[in-house]
């Protein structure tokens, strides 16, 4: 397994305290025998972009929905901001989760609501003190944040499929979160919009300072965003380290994915 380049500066100690999400031993099976998760483990430091691959069914969406307790995992620890997700109650839960944001693959925008509807719902689910005014100048910075003000009146059905995934991240962002879970977050988009999505991902890092895991496929924007891979196979972690470090792989298996 490639390993993550080695600090030897003094504050590597203090990185140590810099961990956000730390995944131990983490098993799921569904059914008798579909063992999708063998003991999965890895920690994402606050501030870094860590980008997962694996071929389908490798984990990989099984391991962030175990994150933020939409899939109880059937051993492991999974600790989030120095608390187990597995020992939360559900009001617990409910905070935690208001701390992280989760863009699905397909935006999940409610069809009968405007995109202002779809935003203003959100907050006010998780914000219940905010008036009027407060949730529309909230909108209005979230869809200014994707560069999509303009589409605040229009329905999901008049969107593009990369104005619907931006319009989903705004969506996040507006609970402003401090970890973001992107699950395949340029599926099915041309390459050019993938790519503005993938600088989209590089640029909320850089001005909100958000932590974040990203499950894909797209080999360029992994390339673009990743501060460090892991890559899933069969359930387990079978290399680590950075883009450059996994493309030179003595492993087949892991350079496959590069070529």
């Amino acid at each position: 397994m490639i390993k993550e380049k080695e600090n030897t500066e003094p504050a590597a100690e203090a990185d140590k305290k810099a961990v956000i999400i730390e995944i131990k031993d983490l098993h799921k099976t569904f059914g008798k025998d579909n063992h999708v998760l063998k003991g999965v483990n890895f920690t994402v430091n606050k501030g870094e972009d860590l980008v997962v691959l694996g071929r389908s069914g490798s984990g990989k969406s099984v391991t962030i929905k175990c994150i933020v307790g939409l899939i109880t995992p059937d051993k492991g620890e999974i600790n989030v901001f120095d608390q187990n997700v597995l020992d939360l109650n559900k009001n617990e839960l409910n905070e935690m989760r208001s701390r992280i944001g989760f863009l699905f693959q397909s935006g999940a925008l409610y069809d009968s609501m405007s995109v202002r509807e779809n935003l203003a719902f959100t907050l006010r689910k998780h914000k219940r003190d905010l008036n009027a005014d407060e949730i529309e100048k909230e909108v209005l910075e979230a869809l200014e944040s994707v560069g999509l003000s303009e589409a605040i009146d229009k329905m999901p059905s008049e969107l593009s499929g990369g104005m619907r995934k931006r319009i989903g991240l705004a969506r996040t962002l507006i609970l402003k979160p401090e970890i973001i879970l992107y699950d395949e977050p340029t599926t099915g988009l041309d390459t050019i919009t993938s790519r503005e999505i993938s600088e989209l991902i590089l640029d909320i890092k850089h001005t909100r300072k958000t932590t974040a895991i990203i499950i894909t496929h797209d080999m360029a924007c992994a390339k673009l965003t990743a501060d460090r891979i892991i890559v899933l196979k069969e359930g387990k972690i079978q290399a680590e380290g950075t883009y450059e470090e996994l493309e030179k792989s003595e492993d087949e298996w892991v350079r496959s994915f590069f070529e």
